[in-house]
């Protein structure tokens, strides 16, 4: 049988792991610096804990779990006949219990639901894992993937939301990608949803504003006719999508919102909540098309894209304050990013930001003549890697320019050589694979060769 990977997945040669492992290393840093914990949570939660969390549109992508019965032997021929009813189309209740985990938020809100009286608040933690979507694979878009969040929970405050945005630019700047944050707020969409019909409106407006970046103003219209919108609901929701333009300023912006929704409370509150954001980030673009669709965000939403490429989002977030309600544990606000590292790496690879280094796993590697030079070799290599040098002895003896082929490839800057006359006088043979030029010197001296 031909071996084949799973759609949606990908094997990462150790070229892409370093390169990958240079993002993760730079975000964690910054996560750390902001004063960010880590916390990891299980690949697979019970389903209840996530569906209806994400929407109608996000329940569809969770990957469920089939009951295999094997947890508990009494359970094994109800699965198998679970497990019929699906072939035959019949009644599948019981056949899953447990799913792969969509994303980190919810999970999180439910650490933090079943342990809030042994954390300390505001918690900040960050989290690093891989999540599943049931997703349909494309460019940038994967079904298992790699989020990296951070978040504050059990604080109100929008200073908040100043050092995440802060954090956003800084990562951002240290990758070199050059990037739009964008900012809505969600109570701004609420006070939309109540001029276009009502509060329950609040769902359908935003799924159907969330898709306007892949598709065009009159697909959503036509889509928010079909949630029943009537023609009055559908021209308020086209005015205020006709408040973005290329030209038009945060300023302007905010001045035609507070005109449009500045009556109704909930609106006057996002507007608020925007301007204080605004007033502290000269360069944060205001992006009234910003819903971000899912059900949770409560106020601030954020989003992030690469300029100068063509790609979705690499980083989005946003508030929502009664998450942990969702599991009987109310009133603990929070506020969250996420860096959508599959696309960082994609964007980051198509415009060639990585640094040359990273590439390299082995600073030195030493050269094979056979058993009698080995205990020379070995202390050599014990001596390098007790100084924090990576190095390595070609396993197996070989024709010389075989090895040099071995140790180009893996891009080693130093070949050591112990022949016949380094070991007679004591000495190391060392070539800077870089410059070409061969000396001789001392253990002693071998640290200061090769700085």
């Amino acid at each position: 049988m031909k071996p084949t990977l799973p759609q949606g997945t990908r094997d990462f040669s150790p070229e892409i792991v370093r390169k990958r492992s240079f993002i993760f290393k730079t975000i964690q840093t910054q996560f750390e610096l902001y004063g960010f914990e880590p916390l990891e949570t299980p690949a697979f939660e019970n389903i209840d804990t996530l569906m209806g969390k994400y929407g109608e549109e996000g329940d569809k992508l969770i990957f469920k779990i089939l009951n295999n019965g094997l947890d508990r032997p009494e359970k094994h021929v109800q699965a198998q006949e679970d497990f019929n009813r699906v072939l035959t189309g019949k009644n599948v209740k019981g056949i899953t219990e447990r799913a792969l985990k969509y994303d980190l938020t919810i999970p999180f809100a439910r650490y933090v639901a079943m342990n809030k009286g042994q954390i300390n608040f505001p918690f900040k933690r960050y989290q690093i894992q891989p999540v599943w979507r049931a997703d349909r694979p494309q460019r940038g878009r994967y079904r298992e993937f790699t989020q990296c969040d951070a978040d504050v929970v059990g604080s109100k405050s929008l200073i908040n939301e100043i050092e995440l945005i802060q954090l956003y630019k800084e990562v951002f700047e240290k990758l070199n990608i050059p990037v739009a944050i964008c900012v809505n707020n969600r109570k701004i969409l609420a006070a939309l949803a109540e001029l276009a019909g009502g509060a329950s409106r609040l769902t359908d407006i935003t799924i159907a504003i969330d898709k306007l970046d892949k598709t065009s103003l009159d697909k959503v219209m036509e889509e928010l006719s079909a949630k029943n919108l009537d023609e009055q609901a559908l021209d308020t929701v086209k005015r205020y999508l006709s408040l973005k333009t290329d030209e038009t300023n945060n300023k302007e912006i905010i001045q035609k919102l507070e005109a449009m929704i500045g009556m109704i409370d909930i609106g006057k509150e996002g507007i608020q909540e925007i301007k204080f954001i605004t007033n502290h980030f000269a360069d944060i673009k205001l992006d009234v098309t910003l819903a971000r669709g899912l059900n949770y965000y409560t106020g601030t939403i954020l989003e992030v894209k690469p300029l100068g490429i063509q790609m979705g989002s690499i980083g989005g977030g946003g508030r929502y304050d009664d998450l942990t309600g969702l599991f009987g544990v109310p009133d603990v606000p929070g506020v969250g990013i996420s860096f959508g590292v599959d696309r960082i790496y994609d964007v980051m690879d198509e415009l060639k930001l990585f640094p040359d280094e990273i590439q390299q796993s082995v600073e030195v590697m030493l050269v094979n003549f056979g058993e009698m030079f080995q205990q020379r070799n070995f202390d050599i290599l014990h001596f390098l890697r007790k100084n924090q040098i990576s190095a390595e002895l070609y396993p197996d003896v070989i024709k010389f320019d075989k090895q040099l082929k071995y140790a180009h490839k893996k891009k080693v800057s130093f070949i050591i050589i112990i022949g016949e006359d380094e070991l007679k006088e004591g000495t190391i043979s060392i070539k800077n694979f870089t410059t070409g030029v061969q000396e001789k010197c001392q253990l002693n001296d071998l640290l200061q060769c090769i700085k």
